[in-house]
């Protein structure tokens, strides 16, 4: 079997762009996330962490409220390649319970921690039928906390119609991911992008 590659741009003429931030929910930043979206009326996409869920629902049913879109990033955050198939399957249904406990909504799409991604964990995700989800602008690395300025401009070069984008929301200071994101949001929608959720992209014709 040929390993499919995570999906890191989603081939569509339309101005769409679909922002995703990994590891919340976090009372601190993912609310400063939603307010930016709110402003700019656009939709995101959060690849929340099942033990997070666990230590902030309120945070995680106020995404969903507010009309985004969460997605399985496991229930601890494990390298998946390095777990048998067995952990590797409770890590994804353990996460998809407690979104859908939480929220009332089965997740849509799945991201890989780490983006650890081999033959093994594609076959457990498939028994999931989730899409799996890359991302165009893993240069910005702004889980380092590299500084706003690089983050902005390093995503910014990755920017075209369907390009998925990753950021964080969860562990440590986020204060330069919301900056960044600000700034971007307020960029591309003045370019004339829309800001969609992971699965209103996929859904969307190539032409």
């Amino acid at each position: 079997m040929t390993l499919t590659s995570p999906v890191m741009r989603h081939l569509t003429t339309r101005k769409a762009v679909a922002f995703t931030f990994d590891d919340g929910p976090n009372p601190e930043f993912t609310p400063q996330i939603l307010e930016i979206f709110r402003e700019a009326n656009g939709k995101a996409t959060f690849y929340m962490i099942g033990e997070q869920i666990e230590r902030f629902p309120d945070t995680a049913r106020a995404v969903l409220e507010q009309g985004h879109e969460i997605g399985n990033h496991t229930y601890t955050h494990p390298e998946l390649t390095k777990l048998d198939e067995e952990a590797r399957r409770s890590e994804l249904l353990r996460s998809e319970r407690i979104i859908l406990e939480t929220t009332g909504v089965k997740p849509a799409t799945f991201r890989p921690p780490y983006f650890a991604y081999d033959e093994g964990v594609a076959a457990t995700v498939a028994e999931f039928g989730y899409p799996v989800i890359g991302a165009v602008n893993g240069a910005a690395r702004d889980w380092e906390m590299p500084g706003v300025d690089h983050i902005a401009e390093t995503t910014r070069e990755t920017v075209e119609p369907g390009a998925i984008l990753i950021f964080h929301d969860g562990f440590g200071d986020r204060s330069q991911t919301v900056e960044a994101v600000r700034r971007l949001v307020r960029e591309l929608t003045s370019e004339g992008y829309e800001l969609v959720a992971v699965s209103e992209l996929l859904a969307m014709n190539e032409s």
